[in-house]
């Protein structure tokens, strides 16, 4: 019998130790081609070989592809409720982050993704690179003010448009392959990513000034065809699953070491001035760019997002004195 094809498209680079997304396709390639003896092979379509996230979304739904891992940005248009997840600056540590994602709320929010799409299964919410940094070209932000007269990049996601605006910039939403040539040419003074993406899209190239706000954490979506699923037997799912989760311990382990290697901070401090917020400057942040994404997920989403919210909240609050104790 020939071996079952599991095609897998996701939009960045396709090598495994300059980003997350890779790494964790190539471990999950791995695992279930070896652990299935071959009934079941992968093939992994990077740098957006067959679209963009948005169309890799539909492939997957449609069965053309069979498995993503996607952005927030991307599967908003498809699941408006993935705004709550912009909760900013919410999380104290990346293991909390991982507490959250892993636990009664991951299961909660893939659940509900599943509900709403229909044709898909939510494997998990690997690890896009840690916590986000701004980066420009115009100052240092060193405090809340220092953010007025900065057009910062934003995806298509509401909430980052209020609370980049809450901060006192301009937001700008800008398409993820036209940002390069936008900071370049000045259409966007600056944007905000984990270390790792800011490092493999060389934007240090283009910019001159980093901030480490860790204001929002932001997981990829790891979707499979349902069909696809459904058609495969209990061990083999059984192997699925165990391969999501290497790939994203895979994920996690590689955004820390880009981050604490040559290719993260340490590169970085060779091409932009690097500043981090003390904790004090976040709670001042916070005070503004919080309650500002409370009202607008009030005002623009329905009774269910206020409830996964609510989870959200009270999940994220948990895992912060969680991990403080330990």
């Amino acid at each position: 019998m020939a071996a079952e094809v599991l095609k897998f498209g996701h939009d960045n680079k396709t090598d495994p130790f300059e980003n997350p997304q890779h790494a964790c396709t190539g471990v999950f390639a791995n695992i279930l081609g070896t652990d299935t003896n071959g009934d079941i092979t992968v093939e992994v379509f990077g740098s957006n070989q067959l679209g963009s996230a948005t169309e890799h979304i539909q492939m997957v739904r449609d069965n053309v592809i069979q498995a993503s891992l996607v952005s927030t940005g991307a599967i908003a248009s498809y699941y408006p409720r993935i705004d709550v997840l912009n909760l900013p600056f919410a999380f104290s540590s990346n293991a909390a982050t991982y507490d959250v994602f892993d636990g009664q709320f991951g299961k909660a929010l893939a659940a509900d993704i599943e509900e709403t799409l229909g044709d898909v299964v939510v494997l998990g919410f690997p690890d896009t690179g840690g916590f986000f940094a701004v980066t420009n070209s115009k100052k240092e932000i060193a405090g809340l003010d220092d953010f007025e007269g900065i057009r910062i990049r934003t995806m298509s996601l509401p909430s980052h448009k209020v609370i980049v605006q809450a901060l006192g910039a301009e937001a700008y939403p800008l398409a993820w392959g036209e940002l390069y040539s936008g900071l370049q040419t000045g259409v966007v003074d600056g944007q905000m990513n984990p270390v790792p993406i800011i490092s493999f899209a060389k934007f240090g190239e283009v910019q001159k000034y980093m901030t480490l706000t860790n204001h929002l954490f932001s997981p990829y979506i790891m979707l499979l065809n349902r069909a696809f699923y459904e058609d495969m037997t209990p061990e083999q799912q059984t192997i699925l699953h165990y391969a999501t989760k290497s790939c994203i311990a895979a994920s996690r382990g590689i955004a820390h070491a880009i981050e604490a290697s040559d290719r993260g901070i340490a590169g970085l401090q060779k091409q932009l001035e690097i500043t981090a917020l003390t904790p004090e400057q976040r709670k001042e942040m916070a005070a503004v760019a919080q309650p500002a994404f409370e009202a607008h997920i009030a005002d623009n989403l329905d009774e269910k997002a206020g409830e996964l919210l609510g989870l959200f909240k009270s999940e994220v609050e948990a895992a912060n004195k969680s991990v403080a104790m330990k």
